[in-house]
């Protein structure tokens, strides 16, 4: 039950002054149950890339799968209502949607819209506002009466009570203090193991990268530039010196370091890796 690309395109304002391709023949296989960064520099086609996965945005060229839907290009998509049910889309600054007068009434709003019935909506919000961390006594208190990273907690709440298989977010961590984007990226990371969500995330951060995710999609100029495991990724900073992005703070150490002569391996993602690694150095020239 993966999620499939075959030579997808995508043509902003196609057939007018304004046209513009920003995905070019997009091969691409995500594994379920797996979670997976998308990565790249501005306009590189990230964002346009996951909005494909719910139908937001339809392929001018090739077709995707995912999970049992099929979408082909030129071709009338059906069943999207029940596509969008399985998965759920959270856009930058998510809170931004929240509308209604209470949180109940928020979270209950997309459970109801693909047929739950009041009591199983409310079911839902419960749950959902409990794994993001937040308790009952929010329900009936207005999105406005929140702090930013309690709507944004809510935000995700009303994406996870429509208990979707896939989980696409879109720099989910955009605007967070930094204990509120490790407790976002936790709270991700246990959706994927502990209940087997499919999770996509859309960074620029590395450290999220490394510490969180299995696999890294790297996009450029609208096509996949690289496809590979966390691991195999951060041995070989080219990709990233190429790209003008910043490696985590471990992977700069570890090379800084070897620049001056150590002999540091290339799997060392953590401290207490690279800890016992320089004094394995230290210890054999000493």
């Amino acid at each position: 039950m993966s999620i499939e690309f075959n030579k997808v395109s995508y043509i902003y304002s196609e057939k007018t002054p304004f046209e513009y391709a920003a995905l070019h023949d997009i091969d691409l296989l995500i594994k379920e149950k797996k979670m997976t960064a998308i990565i790249g520099a501005t306009g590189s086609g990230k964002s346009t890339l996951v909005q494909h996965l719910n139908a937001l945005l339809l392929p001018s060229g090739g077709k995707l799968k995912v999970l049992d839907f099929e979408i082909v290009a030129k071709e009338k998509a059906t069943n999207l209502k029940a596509l969008r049910s399985h998965v759920g889309l959270v856009f930058q600054f998510p809170e931004y949607q929240l509308f209604e007068e209470t949180i109940m009434k928020d979270l209950c709003f997309g459970p109801k819209n693909f047929g739950a019935s009041d009591e199983e909506a409310q079911k839902k919000a419960i749950h959902a506002l409990k794994l993001v961390g937040l308790d009952e006594s929010y329900l009936e208190k207005s999105p406005l009466d929140l702090s930013g990273g309690q709507k944004r907690r809510v935000a995700i709440a009303g994406i996870l009570a429509m208990e979707p298989d896939i989980l696409v977010l879109d720099e989910p961590t955009a605007g967070l203090d930094p204990q509120g984007a490790v407790q976002m990226m936790s709270l991700f990371k246990e959706l994927n193991q502990k209940y087997a969500k499919t999770v996509l995330v859309v960074t620029h951060d590395m450290e999220h990268v490394l510490n969180y995710c299995d696999e890294v999609v790297v996009m450029k100029k609208g096509t996949i530039y690289a496809h590979t495991t966390v691991k195999e990724f951060f041995k070989d900073t080219s990709y990233l010196d190429e790209l003008h992005i910043l490696p985590p703070a471990i992977v700069r150490v570890r090379q800084m370091l070897n620049e001056r002569g150590f002999h540091l391996p290339s799997d060392c993602y953590d401290m207490k890796q690279l800890c016992s690694a320089i004094a394995k150095e230290v210890k054999h020239h000493g």
